[in-house]
């Protein structure tokens, strides 16, 4: 997979969504957030995950080399099908410092029902990616 993270000097971001595998329960998603605070904390990764009707979306930040190797291990993770990439490049500040992984689902907030009363598009592409991304902080808040 190619990314503009590799042309990347200092802290970057990465914006995805996913397709959870058929079946992923409640404690598949335990196992999914351990795993990823322990990596985060030993890459330097700070994010924020949603999970919602069957679809993962999740924004990290740090280190580029840390988030290509992040990448790669995603890609390859059989509880995530359909990786696609909605936006990633440089970063001047972390907008989820405090959170090593920070986790939201439909019972916290729903992400469609937010699109539904924003002026975000899910249309066009950089409203529907920024649309996310102001979706996710305001559910770390």
């Amino acid at each position: 997979m190619t990314s503009r993270l590799d042309s990347v000097d200092g802290l970057g971001f990465f914006l995805y969504r996913s397709t959870a595998r058929p079946g992923l329960d409640q404690g598949d998603m335990h196992d999914i957030l351990t795993e990823a605070r322990r990596r985060n904390q030993q890459l330097g990764l700070t994010g924020c995950l949603h999970h919602e009707d069957g679809l993962f979306f999740q924004w990290l930040e740090g280190p580029a080399p840390a988030l290509l190797q992040l990448i790669a291990l995603l890609d390859q993770d059989p509880r995530h099908l359909n990786l696609e990439v909605l936006d990633e490049g440089a970063l001047d500040y972390r907008r989820f410092q405090d959170w090593r992984m920070r986790f939201s689902d439909r019972d916290r907030a729903s992400l469609m029902d937010w699109f539904a009363v924003s002026d975000n598009s899910t249309v066009h592409r950089g409203d529907y990616a920024g649309g996310i991304t102001a979706f996710l902080m305001s559910v770390a808040a």
